[in-house]
Parts: structure tokens; sequence; C-alpha cells
């Protein structure tokens, strides 16, 4: 058996089922994020931010001032990556560097008024997008919906939490 990517130990074979499920969950998250991000441009031409980047303010809206270095450990980024799509928002005016108060040898990046108002006018554009598909589905869809959301939420925190994925591929 291979070692398992994340966590270099062994991983035993899954079943045919949950590989199956894996697949089809892979499939039906690349084409939501991807009809998402595409009705989104069509239309609200204004959105043109970078996931990268909506991905960074939102980390910034809950855990603000940060350092560039814990930035890209949240993000599973390199510090390069990181700081240079920091680099580039600075620019935009989205966040704003300055000196930690904690250590006035390091520097922390926080989040501007007009990142803010970036990242609720995108976040709103996405709801009203989602409530508009949402509306076209059938009460049985939107139920099923509704009802797999807390197993998403939970599916989220699993892949968040590295050490709870190398205990997965662990177990028997």
């Amino acid at each position: 058996m291979p070692p398992h990517p994340r966590s270099g130990t062994t991983k035993p074979a899954a079943s045919a089922s949950h590989a199956q499920d894996a697949r089809r969950l892979t499939e039906a998250v690349t084409r939501l994020r991807r009809a998402l991000r595409a009705s989104i441009r069509t239309d609200y031409p204004w959105e043109t931010l970078p996931m990268a980047q909506v991905e960074l303010l939102q980390v910034l809206a809950e855990h603000s001032p940060a350092r560039i270095g814990d930035l890209a450990t949240r993000q599973r980024l390199a510090t390069s990556t990181v700081s240079g799509l920091i680099g580039q928002m600075i620019t935009a005016g989205l966040v704003a560097r300055e000196v930690d108060r904690a250590d006035r040898r390091a520097s922390v990046v926080t989040l501007t008024d007009a990142g803010h108002d970036q990242l609720t006018a995108w976040t709103q554009a996405h709801e009203r997008r989602l409530d508009d598909a949402l509306e076209a589905l059938d009460d049985t869809d939107r139920a099923a919906v509704r009802a797999a959301l807390p197993a998403l939420f939970r599916l989220a925190e699993h892949l968040d939490d590295p050490g709870t994925l190398s205990d997965t591929a662990d177990a028997p």
C-alpha cells in the first residue's frame, strides 16, 4: 500500500462505496464552486477578486490582526505565496500591514474598511445566487440540501484538522 499523501502513513484500502462517495462529493463541490463563480461573474461583473484573496479576507475577518506566517499556516500555503497575495491586497487597499504591538520587530496584517466592504459584497452576491438556485429546486431537494448542511460542516472540520485525517487514515 502506498503512503497516504497527507499523513505519510499507509492507508487501508477504502471500501468501493466510500471511494465512490468521495469521487462524487469532489465532483459536486467542484461543479458548485465553478458554477457559482461563473454565475457571479455573469450577474456581477465587478466580482473579479481571486479566490485565494477572498479566502485570506475571510480568515482576516475572523482572525485579525495576523502575521503572514500564521495566515500561511492556517491556509496551508507557502509564506512567500501569502506574502505575494498580501502585497497585491495592500495595493488594492483591502488589507493593511502594521507593526505588531506585541513584538515591534514583526508586522501584522489587518482587514481595512474597503476589504471588509468587498468581502461583505462578495458574500452577499454569493448568498443571493445560492438563494435563487435553492428557490429553483423543489421542496424535496431543498430539504435534502438543508439536511446535509450539518454533515457538510462536520466534514469541513475534519478536512481543516490534519490530525483527524491522519488518525482516520491509520484506523483499521
